[in-house]
């Protein structure tokens, strides 16, 4: 369990997180920000966030578009729900998620965590040291789409987007597409199961 590693594990939600529950922990300050102590030593950076770790200056912004649901999402209390799933099954190239159980609305932002950190990032007179996301921004998400049409651009990649042109910083660091690749002209990372030393 992380909470019994030698070491403070933070983390930025994704989009298949259960955010009802994450949602459900108070808030408190830490580092500057506000954060979610899920245990001692797990902490979740919440949304829009400046942190002060290290004499370094990290910007946290979770949440994503789940690219998985082409099929559709499933709600439980649907009459026809079972129905529906037990033919979804049968198709293994059917992408779909159940609301509440894999799938989350609260996996984008609201306007009130685009405008909390677009104010934070203000205050930093707009520079960071890092920025952490789950999400690339619309441009490399672009990139890493290739024209093939299966990574659509949404208000949060735009807002990161917005992010990109007015903060400066010295490395971008996100998740979300499960490739281990550094875009150097992008100064920024996908990280998936790589580990790298920013420190």
């Amino acid at each position: 369990m992380l909470e019994e590693k030698p070491f403070t594990t933070v983390f930025v939600d994704g989009n298949h997180e259960n955010h009802q529950r994450l949602d459900s922990y108070p808030a408190e300050t830490w580092q500057g920000g506000n954060v979610h102590f899920i245990r001692p030593s797990v902490i979740h950076l919440m949304r829009g966030q400046v942190f002060h770790i290290a004499d370094k200056s990290f910007f946290a912004f979770g949440g994503a578009s789940s690219h998985d649901i082409s099929a559709g999402i499933l709600e439980p209390d649907d009459p026809n729900f079972k129905k529906k799933k037990k033919r979804l099954d049968k198709d293994p190239f059917a992408l779909y998620r159940i609301n509440h159980i894999s799938w989350w609305e609260r996996e984008l932002p609201n306007e009130e965590e685009m405008n909390e950190g677009l104010k934070n990032l203000e205050k930093q007179n707009h520079k960071v040291d890092y920025i952490i996301t789950h999400s690339p921004y619309t441009s490399l998400l672009k990139q890493m789409d290739g024209g093939a049409g299966f990574y659509q651009k949404d208000r949060l990649t735009d807002y990161l987007q917005e992010i990109k042109q007015t903060v400066a910083y010295k490395e971008w660091l996100f998740g979300h597409m499960h490739i281990n690749k550094t875009f150097h002209w992008e100064r920024s990372s996908c990280l998936y199961e790589q580990i790298i030393r920013i420190l």
